[in-house]
């Protein structure tokens, strides 16, 4: 299993570098960066910073959308920063949450993120493409591949996962709703007739060492955030057509205000309870952690990304580094076949 961290970009600029280093030495191979560009300051900024101070991380976006950033804008971001970073790039891209609700609009349409990833993809690797019309090309961008992670829970996301995308960001821990997950991505692959281990699976959600009565205030925004998602499940194909374990836990939710997104002590999260913090993040002493690992890893998951938002960022890269990383990477994913 490979190991992510995820930063808010709300830190100064110093301490995303400091982090970015730390994560690198303690074991770490992806760092990822939050795009909601109202809320947080620019990520691609953080990126091409993080890229100089690293040399082995590989750093994108989890996750931003075809929406509040043209396709053809992207596609040349990243291959500037695959030329800064030596290729060190990959897109995590998904319909929109955050940046596009705090202007007022809704995510975009599974149809729009098909047609745009395909677009940033081919045109950051050197392919032609022809979006909305016109013949695109960039001539000067470097040679290197983009690997693509789509972002999603709902079936049909999954199967545009599974058809598309080189891996899955799956935004939660519970392994029961992971394993759901992979089915449908699984079935998806299969419909466009792709060995679904071509997509490797990322499971991303908080982590905090400690006891898990001392630890659950700082992660319960996290199930909160998982609630905007699954509302808009709800209203897609209905409860009956999803799991309980995901749905029951929402039907008490007052509401949610992004100006208080991703933030660890959130009026937000009042309604969530103790049995949700654990299921959906990583909670406990080092073992406890291991333990759910091994589980994940289990199922089929390949890469866990901390959501490093929770306070403690620094000692947390450590622990993991000192006691989880090293019991943890060894152990084999388990086919998708």
């Amino acid at each position: 299993m490979d190991f992510g961290f995820t930063l808010k970009p709300d830190h100064p600029l110093d301490r995303v570098v400091r982090l970015a280093k730390l994560a690198e030495r303690s074991g770490f191979a992806y760092g990822w960066v939050f795009d909601s560009h109202v809320l947080w300051k620019e990520p691609y900024v953080l990126l091409a910073l993080m890229a100089q101070n690293t040399s082995r991380l590989r750093l994108g976006t989890c996750v931003t959308n075809p929406a509040t950033r043209e396709p053809s804008v992207t596609a040349s971001t990243l291959a500037v920063l695959q030329e800064l970073s030596g290729g060190r790039m990959d897109l995590g891209i998904g319909r929109g949450d955050s940046a596009r609700r705090v202007l007022g609009k809704p995510p975009t349409t599974l149809a729009v993120l098909e047609e745009a990833t395909n677009v940033i993809r081919d045109l950051c690797e050197g392919r032609a493409v022809t979006y909305e019309g016109t013949a695109l090309t960039m001539e000067w961008v470097p040679r290197h591949k983009l690997p693509v992670w789509i972002a999603g829970y709902g079936p049909k996301a999954l199967e545009l996962t599974g058809k598309i995308a080189d891996g899955a960001i799956i935004q939660i821990a519970d392994p029961s709703l992971v394993g759901w997950c992979i089915g449908l991505l699984r079935e998806g692959a299969r419909k466009a007739r792709r060995d679904p281990n071509a997509v490797a699976v990322m499971v991303a959600a908080p982590a905090h060492v400690g006891p898990k009565a001392q630890v659950r205030d700082r992660l319960r925004w996290f199930p909160a955030l998982v609630s905007n998602h699954v509302i808009d499940l709800v209203k897609r194909y209905g409860e009956q057509g999803l799991p309980a374990d995901l749905t029951a836990y929402v039907r008490d939710r007052p509401g949610y205000d992004y100006r208080h997104h991703a933030e660890s002590g959130s009026s937000n999260a009042a309604f969530v309870d103790d049995e949700s913090v654990d299921r959906f993040c990583v909670t406990g002493e080092p073992q406890e952690h291991i333990a759910k690992l091994r589980q994940l890893a289990a199922l089929g998951v390949r890469q866990f990304n901390i959501y490093l938002m929770s306070g403690d960022e620094e000692r947390i890269l450590e622990v993991y580094g000192e006691k989880i990383i090293p019991a943890v990477r060894s152990v084999p994913a388990a086919s998708l076949a």
